[in-house]
C-alpha cells in the first residue's frame, strides 16, 4: 500500500485545481467535467496526486487536513506569488506567528511557512497537518497504512516517505474526535498487487479505524475512517 492522493472537494474543480497546480508546479493528469488532477513529483522522493472533485456544499469552517507550503528564506516572495494567483490573507486567530495564513480561491486555509530544518527536501508542500485525538496512536496507524516512517524528535508527531523527501504528515493534537461533518480534504491509499482488501480492512479495524458508510453509489474504492474519524479511501490495485 502507498499514499497516492490528496483529495480536495471543490465547487469548481477546474478553477481550484489550476490554482493549486500553479502553486506546486504540478503535472496535469485529468481535466474533465467534475474532476481535475495534477501530480506533484518530489525529485528522489514520492509522487502525490492532488485531486479536486466537485461537490455542491461550501467548505466547512474548520478543516481537519490542510496544506502547509514551504516558504523558507523566500517566504515573502512566495506569499506574494500566491496572492497573485488568487489566494487571500486569512485571519483564523493565529496571532503573531512566523508563518502566514492564506485562503485558496474557495476559502480553504493554507500556510506559508518560515524556514525550518525539518522541511529540508520537502519540495513545495512542506507538510500535511492532520487533526488527531491521539498522535502516537494515529502515527502508528498511518505508518502501517502508508509505509511512511517516523520523523525522530518531531513535534508534532510526524511521518515521512522512506526516502526522507517530500512533505511531512503531521498529527496535530485536538481535544475531541471528528463529528459527522464531511471532511473537505482527505487522503487516498492505493493497494498494490497482492494486497487483499478484506485483510487490510481487518487491519484498519484492529488499529482503531472503521468502515465509513456512504450513500455515494457504487464506487471503485472503499471508504474508512482513521481512529480520530478522519476519512480515507482505499483504491484498488492497478491492473
Amino acid at each position: 500500500m502507498y499514499l497516492e492522493n490528496l483529495v480536495i472537494d471543490a465547487l469548481d474543480p477546474q478553477r481550484l485545481g489550476r490554482f493549486w497546480e500553479a502553486v506546486v508546479g504540478g503535472e496535469r493528469l485529468t481535466d474533465e467535467p467534475g474532476i481535475f488532477e495534477t501530480r506533484l513529483a518530489v525529485p528522489g522522493g514520492p509522487e502525490l496526486d492532488l485531486c479536486f472533485q466537485q461537490v455542491s456544499e461550501p467548505a466547512p469552517p474548520a478543516p481537519r487536513l490542510h496544506v502547509d507550503l514551504a516558504g523558507g528564506p523566500h517566504q515573502d516572495e512566495e506569499v506574494a506569488r500566491l496572492l497573485a494567483l488568487g489566494a487571500r490573507r486569512l485571519d483564523i486567530g493565529q496571532g503573531d506567528v512566523p508563518w502566514v495564513v492564506l485562503a485558496d480561491p474557495e476559502g480553504n486555509p493554507c500556510c506559508v511557512l518560515e524556514e525550518r530544518a525539518a522541511h529540508a527536501g520537502s519540495g513545495p508542500v512542506a507538510s500535511l497537518p492532520l487533526a488527531s485525538t491521539d498522535p502516537d496512536r494515529d502515527a502508528a496507524f498511518w505508518a502501517w497504512l502508508t509505509g511512511w516512517t517516523d520523523v525522530a524528535g518531531s513535534a508534532p508527531r510526524s511521518l515521512r516517505h522512506p526516502s526522507l523527501r517530500g512533505p511531512l504528515l503531521e498529527m496535530v493534537a485536538e481535544a475531541a474526535p471528528h463529528g459527522p461533518t464531511k471532511n473537505r480534504c482527505h487522503l487516498d491509499v492505493r493497494l498494490e498487487a497482492g494486497d487483499d482488501l478484506d485483510t487490510v480492512a481487518a487491519g484498519i479495524a484492529e488499529r482503531g479505524g472503521a468502515p465509513l458508510r456512504t450513500d455515494w453509489g457504487d464506487l471503485p474504492w472503499t471508504s474508512f475512517t482513521d481512529p480520530s474519524g478522519n476519512e480515507l479511501c482505499l483504491l484498488p490495485a492497478r491492473a
